[in-house]
């Protein structure tokens, strides 16, 4: 018998120093509605240790496992491991950085991303040093994700990230920052390994949900999106993952999504 694990998901909650009682209804609607919290980064606005001092204690009456990654923003201050740690330590958050974890039966596995754009358009290794460099750190992280799902023996397993995996949940931002919201390159990974379901956040005006070349479904869960698209609801998506002794079964069995807030 196939049983579900209930994951929500929301990314992009630029947690500022004044944030604090702000996100509350929003947790509070999460611990109604599923078993397992994913926060795909941006979770600070100036990656501070002031900013996620509030949301560790926003998060601290959570009573589900929480797992996260950092995105951008979480850098700006070079405290992304103070960050991390208050995180960890004050709320207990799982912070994945090319590491997995296993929660309830299903596997997850994390990594920032990074940009570089989509297609035979992503940025090539040619040139300058610095860009060099740059494609170089989009690599590591498509290698960081590729490790990371490569430890996971469960039926189940979530994919998490901040930057975008494929084009199609940008869509709609301005074409000029395309470039900047995510790398085709961690599409790979993903293609090879077929987790049940991969969110991202980042792109606040792209779109809901798209797929991989192979077909693995990919959902965007900023905050700022699912507050526009869905102002009725809680902002989060939910995701039934499958979680079975029936690994094959599992794995043909597409995951049930919930609009933000509400399940499917």
């Amino acid at each position: 018998m196939t049983s579900f694990l209930r994951v929500a998901a929301v990314g992009d909650l630029h947690c500022t120093r004044t944030a604090e009682g702000a996100f509350q209804p929003l947790f509070a609607k999460v611990a109604e509605s599923a078993d397992v919290l994913v926060l795909c980064g941006d979770l600070t606005d100036y990656g501070t240790p002031e900013e996620a001092r509030v949301l560790a204690k926003e998060l601290a009456g959570v009573k589900l496992p929480k797992v996260a990654v950092l995105g951008n923003h979480d850098f700006e201050s070079n405290a992304a491991d103070e960050v991390s740690r208050i995180l960890t330590d004050a709320a207990g958050v799982v912070v994945l950085d090319g590491t997995a974890v296993e929660v309830l039966g299903v596997g997850f596995a994390g990594a920032k991303g990074f940009p570089g754009g989509f297609g035979a358009r992503a940025l090539q290794s040619w040139g300058e040093g610095l860009v060099k460099a740059f494609v170089a750190a989009a690599v590591e992280e498509a290698l960081k994700l590729e490790s990371a799902l490569a430890r996971l023996r469960t039926p189940g397993r979530v994919a998490v990230l901040h930057y975008a995996p494929i084009g199609a949940t940008v869509d709609g931002e301005p074409i000029e920052i395309y470039p900047f919201l995510g790398s085709s390159r961690l599409e790979e990974p993903i293609n090879r390994y077929r987790p049940t379901v991969v969110f991202h956040g980042h792109a606040h005006r792209g779109q809901l949900e798209g797929t991989t070349s192979a077909g693995v479904p990919v959902y965007n869960v900023a905050l700022p999106l699912l507050r526009r698209r869905f102002p009725e609801q809680p902002a989060f998506r939910v995701v039934e993952v499958p979680v079975a002794e029936d690994a094959q079964a599992v794995d043909d069995t597409p995951p049930a999504v919930a609009a933000a807030g509400a399940r499917a």
